[in-house]
């Protein structure tokens, strides 16, 4: 087996690699996707895209970036971004091996954490990760915007419900208040 930095060649058998990763679109559009990821990252010092190579055919890769816990946080940390290991090349070390890689790019660029991207339903990659000592740190969820603004309209604003709410709550208590002042007998 080895590694190597991705080359722009290597477009078409990464839409294979991270086929659940890439946006929803034909292969060609996804292959000229990477070829344009591939050539951006190859002047960067900062991103790197690993190929591991098995019997001289393209195996897996991640993405290495090297960046901030998040923009709030401003910890360093290198992300590896869908380490992805085809499936006829699992439990071959292949995977292992393109951690290596990230653990080498974190150690290049002097940094203490690594963090790893992986499909939330991938139950393998997420196992992997965790034996790894990779623990879940944020959850990104995802949908598209339409429903997101579909969602929100529907349950109506935030603030009008609260004061209504409250509005209604002091109403009813009040009404309670009241029966029971009538059906108390007033002494005299």
């Amino acid at each position: 087996m080895s590694l190597r930095s991705a080359e722009l060649r290597d477009a078409d058998v990464l839409t294979e690699v991270w086929v659940d990763v890439l946006r929803r679109a034909d292969r060609a559009e996804q292959a000229a996707d990477l070829r344009a990821i591939i050539q951006r990252v190859q002047s960067l010092s900062d991103e790197r895209i690993v190929v591991a190579e098995y019997d001289g055919q393209v195996a897996g890769a991640v993405h290495l970036r090297a960046t901030t816990i998040s923009p709030l946080n401003l910890e360093p940390v290198v992300q590896a971004i869908s380490p992805h290991v085809l499936p006829q090349f699992r439990r071959h070390g292949v995977g292992r091996a393109l951690m290596e890689a990230a653990v080498a790019f974190a150690e290049e660029h002097g940094i203490a954490h690594l963090g790893a991207a992986a499909v939330a339903g991938s139950r393998d990659a997420n196992r992997f990760m965790a034996r790894l000592s990779l623990t879940p740190f944020a959850t990104l969820r995802l949908a598209p915007t339409q429903v997101v603004k579909a969602k929100l309209t529907a349950a109506g604003p935030v603030t009008g419900r609260a004061n209504g709410s409250a509005r209604r709550l002091t109403k009813v208590v009040a009404a309670r208040r009241s029966m029971r002042r009538e059906r108390t007998p007033t002494a005299g």
